[in-house]
């Protein structure tokens, strides 16, 4: 890796060359890390190539004064470590704030995931942060005020930036109130408009816009999960505008509503890629200088990592490797979420089981929240009830009748299946190309839709028919008691807190509205689910998992035959 180093000295200098014509800046960005920020998977309990150890390298060569350096959210979800800083070692400085303090870090911007993890935690990581926290849409209720920073003014090169922060305002469909209590969640390009002529009487010489939003359309409404497209069209000023949320990739130069050229760049997720905007203002003989913007998104890993970076992190490393590698119980076989796309599957069941058992529920509805997961017979460790559950989510035991529930499983599997005409169609619902075939990524197919967003049942006795039209696919017949199952009575249901504050849809298809949640809600548990489900496991000592619900897809031959042609399709290269 000694060539990369080489490369970043000569382009060091050459950046350094051409600040005789001109004044130069490199603006660096990262996004969605989702706690990827030393070089090891707690999760899965391995190495990763890729992470803030690879960016610290870049940082050691051409030295903070010489670059600007972002963060777009949710940053402190998706991995043990995070988890771990967030509620097992609360008094410690968090590592996030560690970390980006120590890499020298100008700005964040907040994202949903890094709300959901509560005030305590991100209120506490904001006044450990030595940089602004940013959500201009993000309001004190009680103020009218942002809660963090509208946007941050930072001085570099004898250069004034303006870096502006906008979360996706869809954050109340997803996620308590409790998590965000006091706040509410403007759109972004009313936000955005109402900004700008505050920001050009600062008279900035580069504007950014740092937004936890995907890339989005040209039009949005006003809560449009992702509008960082339309923001940089429908609102002129900006300059460049880093995205993220929807963990693409994109590197773009657009035209706004005045006809000014606006770079936007999105780095993915989970340190894949590093956001790179180089700035060089062309001196000019008569007139204003000219900004020539250029974009480019490198791979985290095409970096070497900095060994400095590792030996500081190390004792940490190390903490966290024992911290997931706790045994809690021992499971009796080996559950894969692959069987769960076309029948009961343990490792689904598995999560409906404990959701009834903490709730005392008639009915759980859940879903494999990874598309690919395994965890092997033998000793559970903490890092596998990552992979059983993947989100911080909440548990809830709510009111549903039956009609309800029935409505909110044909929402579900409509997103899941196709409708079959014949033994040779396709039983999941796929990503398309413009010839209507599937698209195929590094060889293998893609869902349609998320499968976090594929629920199941536990509870009910009911069958899928795939050969009928979305909406008239479902016939429930009984209670796992043997109770007939009736549309006008009244069920408990365990849900997680995500689905019934509006994700995926499947409340509203129910007919239920975030506003007739409240009257709904029996219980709610007080932390996050995957720990009740550590402790469920560890009281239990060793499980048994098997398919349990009573479900299924028929035609059964037809689903038997897809299951064998589809599986090698998804997972097989």
């Amino acid at each position: 890796m000694k060539h990369l180093y080489y490369f970043l000295l000569a382009s060091l200098l050459l950046s350094l060359g051409a600040c005789n014509n001109g004044s130069q800046i490199d603006i660096y960005g990262t996004t969605d890390l989702h706690g990827m920020l030393l070089p090891f998977d707690n999760t899965d309990g391995v190495a990763t190539d890729r992470s803030l150890a690879n960016l610290a390298s870049l940082v050691e060569i051409r030295g903070n004064e010489n670059m600007v350096l972002l963060d777009n959210g949710d940053i402190l979800q998706g991995d043990p470590l995070t988890y771990y800083y967030n509620f097992v070692d609360t008094s410690d400085t968090h590592i996030v704030a560690e970390i980006l303090n120590y890499l020298g870090y100008d700005a964040a911007t907040a994202g949903n995931h890094d709300i959901e993890t509560g005030h305590n935690v991100y209120d506490r990581i904001r006044g450990e942060y030595r940089f602004p926290m940013l959500a201009a849409n993000a309001v004190d209720i009680s103020t009218g005020k942002p809660y963090f920073e509208p946007y941050a003014v930072i001085r570099k090169k004898g250069l004034k930036i303006i870096v502006f922060g906008l979360i996706t305002p869809s954050v109340p469909g997803w996620l308590p109130e409790s998590l965000y209590d006091g706040m509410r969640f403007d759109g972004m390009i009313e936000t955005a408009k109402k900004w700008m002529p505050v920001m050009k009487e600062e008279k900035p010489d580069i504007l950014i816009g740092l937004f936890h939003s995907g890339f989005g359309r040209e039009e949005a409404g006003k809560g449009d999960e992702n509008s960082s497209l339309a923001v940089a069209v429908n609102v002129p000023g900006f300059d460049i505008v880093f995205c993220g949320h929807d963990h693409n990739q994109q590197n773009k130069t657009v035209k706004d509503v005045d006809g000014n050229s606006v770079l936007i760049l999105d780095g993915g997720s989970r340190s894949a890629a590093l956001m790179h905007a180089k700035v060089t203002f062309l001196k000019a003989p008569d007139g204003p200088d000219e900004k020539l913007i250029t974009g480019e998104l490198i791979p985290m890993n095409s970096l070497p990592e900095s060994s400095a970076f590792i030996k500081r992190y190390k004792v940490v490393s190390e903490k966290l490797k024992e911290y997931t590698s706790e045994v809690i119980g021992r499971s009796t076989s080996t559950i894969t979420t692959r069987d769960a796309y076309f029948g009961p599957s343990a490792f689904v069941d598995l999560i409906h089981t404990i959701q009834l058992d903490i709730t005392g529920g008639d009915i759980s509805f859940a879903a494999p929240l990874s598309f690919d997961e395994r965890i092997g017979s033998g000793d559970i460790l903490i890092r596998d009830m990552f992979r059983l559950y993947r989100f911080e989510n909440f548990l809830y035991k709510v009111k549903m009748t039956g009609r309800e529930v029935d409505k909110y499983l044909e929402h579900s599997y409509g997103l899941w299946l196709n409708t079959m005409k014949s033994s040779d169609d396709y039983l999941l619902e796929y990503r398309l190309n413009e010839e209507n075939q599937i698209q195929l990524f590094n060889g293998m197919a893609r869902l349609r839709n998320a499968s976090y967003n594929f629920d199941s049942a536990m509870g009910i006795s009911y069958v899928v028919d795939a050969t009928k039209q979305r909406g008239d696919r479902v016939t429930i017949s009984n209670l796992s008691d043997g109770s007939l199952f009736s549309y006008d009575s009244i069920y408990t249901v365990a849900v997680n807190s995500y689905r019934a504050n509006g994700g995926g849809g499947h409340f509203d298809a129910a007919g239920i509205g975030n506003a007739d949640l409240d009257s709904r809600i029996i219980t709610a548990t007080e932390r996050d689910l995957r720990y009740y489900m550590t402790e469920w496991i560890r009281e239990k000592g060793t499980i048994d998992p098997a398919p349990l619900s009573a479900w299924k897809i028929v035609p059964e031959k037809w689903v038997a035959e897809a299951q064998a042609r589809e599986t090698r399709l998804l997972f097989e290269r």
